[in-house]
């Protein structure tokens, strides 16, 4: 595994929750562009409460995200967190509309990968795309379930063709390792984890609607569609009560 160390954030305020980096910024996408742009790669990471949660129990998970160049606030409960024990205001963004957002901002001469999910749902999301952005360059379209000889072409591929953009969704904590251990393959572009965007973009499934959304109540439109995800979402008691219990244990 490459473990980088965290770099100077230049004008991103970096907040802290659990231990892990939270950064703030009114311009994220705008930001990371000029990052990109000034020939910096990078590890963008999306956190939420169960990401917190996992990194406790996860040393690797937590040191990947201790060290990852942009680290975006998620999830409802990092807000309200901040919002409500911190008293400091933090605005949710989205991980599926910060991927949506970079996609907007891309050059037709900055290359972007799609990697991971089902059969077929890189592909049929990256046909969406662009449909909707003709000039948007999307060179790899590759689903997440690759053999031996294949994950190796695969990356062969990444190597060559040095992209600007990656984004891998094969879901937490298993896409923020998967990126740890390649970055070095193309140490320019940046790598994004994008969870189950792809199923999104692609159809196969449907995000909350907007006021669920503007209410904190997306994981309750989740686990609506996927009833199985109940003991996932016992990570969000357990995250309100670790990250108080951590700032306690701070002050003693």
């Amino acid at each position: 595994m490459v473990s980088t160390p965290a770099p100077v954030i230049g004008p991103l305020k970096q907040l802290s929750v659990m231990g892990l980096p939270v950064h703030q910024s009114t311009d994220y996408v705008g930001w990371l562009m000029e990052h990109l742009r000034s020939g910096g790669g990078g590890h963008v990471v999306t956190l939420n409460a169960e990401m917190c949660i996992q990194a406790e129990a996860n040393a690797d998970l937590q040191q990947i995200i201790q060290n990852a160049t942009l680290v975006i606030p998620d999830g409802a409960g990092v807000k309200l967190y901040f919002q409500w024990v911190q008293r400091h205001p933090l605005k949710r963004y989205p991980g599926i509309e910060f991927a949506v957002d970079v996609l907007k901002k891309l050059h037709a001469t900055e290359t972007v990968v799609f990697y991971g999910g089902s059969p077929g749902m890189a592909t049929t999301a990256a046909e969406h795309w662009q449909r909707l952005f003709p000039d948007l360059n999307i060179a790899i379209a590759q689903h997440g379930y690759l053999s031996e000889t294949e994950q190796l072409g695969f990356q062969h591929q990444l190597q060559e063709l040095q992209p600007s953009v990656i984004f891998v969704g094969l879901g937490v904590p298993r896409q923020e390792l998967w990126i740890a251990n390649h970055r070095q393959l193309c140490p320019n572009a940046i790598w994004v984890g994008v969870g189950g965007s792809f199923d999104i973009w692609a159809g196969k499934k449907r995000r909350a609607p907007r006021w669920m959304c503007n209410n904190n109540l997306e994981w309750l439109y989740r686990l609506y569609q996927e009833p199985w995800r109940w003991r996932r979402m016992l990570a969000l008691p357990k995250f309100v009560f670790r990250s108080i219990g951590y700032d306690l244990g701070r002050r003693v």
